[in-house]
């Protein structure tokens, strides 16, 4: 490893690559496989992550915006790309000119993309959300059949999807039961009727786990492909857990070792005052780097494979850890912040656990001033 990295994070490509083809065998050959790779693929890098992804086995591709979808199309422009979120009036165009699939939750919504294909005679595939129960985006089922006809006869539009999104569906199974038929109550005649879906799609990376009987034509996972399991209340099989490797590594160095006596007051705030003589490490990571401040005093760290506790609070560069414990601590010796040493593991949920959040926002929260080293094959 290059010791010149203050704070950096290791992304495991072969990882990557085995939670992707352990998804594949879980849905079968016959399913698409939209890969989330919204928010800089959940930390991991974007561009890289989607490189490794279109020689690995995915479909099609799941953003949040125009900009990661322009990102995605700089590094291969014949991927389908679906935008999650709502493409404003002002994107539009150039979403039609980049051929990105869009998400419609209302008429006036596909009336300004069929205008925008029709002056750039274009045609553009769209996909239709419902809102079952997550209450952001999609039309309420009861209107949803009326959008949908209303979408097949606009001119420049090809309804190619219909999706949903479970709201609680790691913890709920009572609510994801109610959602998941809300969804096939409106799309039972749909398909009587005759109508095909190239994209039919609810199962994110919780209801993979849970829910195989709303797999459909085309699953859209997100944290498993990058190796994390969602936290549920809800029991998720350990042999399903066992299959996903988290790809992603992050740590920092021992900045500074020092002793400090009884009664010092560590980092701002003076919320930590040694209560005995310590010996102290101040770390090369703060929240500047996206290591969250909430867990301050709370959270741990891995140095010499032992566990040592974060002390005071993180501030934004640096935090301190009382090293106490272990017999020789020395400037420059690596810190895992989230990852394995020898056989300590810290992993994203158990510092989103410390921090009071949940690990999607721990690994997106990593910083652009961090940089990502990509082991185990070639990231373009």
């Amino acid at each position: 490893m290059n010791h010149s990295y203050r704070c950096w994070a290791e992304v495991d490509l072969t990882s990557l690559r085995e939670n992707l083809g352990w998804i594949r065998h879980r849905v079968g050959p016959d399913v698409k496989i939209m890969t989330v790779v919204k928010a800089d693929a959940y930390g991991h890098g974007l561009k890289q992550i989607a490189a490794l992804l279109m020689q690995s086995g995915t479909d099609v591709f799941g953003v949040a915006n125009l900009a990661e979808a322009q990102a995605i199309r700089a590094v291969g422009r014949g991927w389908p790309v679906l935008m999650l979120g709502a493409c404003l009036p002002e994107e539009i165009e150039r979403a039609v000119r980049d051929d990105v699939m869009l998400t419609l939750s209302t008429l006036a919504e596909a009336k300004l993309v069929s205008a925008a294909a029709l002056r750039l005679k274009r045609s553009v595939g769209v996909h239709i959300k419902v809102d079952t129960g997550m209450g952001r985006l999609g039309v309420a089922t009861e209107q949803a059949r009326e959008l949908i006809s209303a979408v097949e006869q606009l001119p420049g539009l090809r309804l190619i999807g219909i999706y949903t999104h479970y709201a609680a569906v790691e913890d709920d199974a009572a609510f994801a039961r109610e959602q998941r038929r809300r969804f096939n109550r409106l799309l039972a005649p749909l398909l009587k009727a005759g109508r095909a879906f190239e994209y039919l799609h609810v199962n994110n990376s919780g209801a993979l786990l849970l829910e195989k009987t709303t797999i459909f034509n085309t699953v859209r996972p997100g944290l498993a492909v990058y190796g994390v399991v969602p936290p549920a209340k809800r029991r998720i099989a350990s042999v399903l857990k066992r299959h996903l490797r988290p790809a992603l590594s992050w740590k920092c160095r021992v900045g500074l070792v020092k002793e400090v006596p009884a009664g010092t007051p560590l980092s701002y705030g003076r919320t930590f005052i040694a209560s005995r003589p310590m010996r102290v490490a101040t770390l090369t990571a703060g929240y500047g780097d996206g290591y969250l401040r909430s867990g301050s005093g709370q959270a741990q760290v891995l140095i010499g494979g032992k566990l040592c506790p974060v002390v005071g609070r993180i501030t934004m560069d640096q935090m301190l850890v009382d090293i106490s414990a272990l017999k020789r601590v020395r400037v420059g010796d690596e810190v895992v912040l989230i990852g394995r040493q020898r056989r300590k593991e810290i992993t994203a949920a158990q510092l989103a656990e410390w921090a009071g959040t949940i690990p999607w926002e721990v690994l997106t929260a990593i910083t652009y001033r961090v940089p990502r080293v990509y082991l185990g094959g070639h990231a373009s």
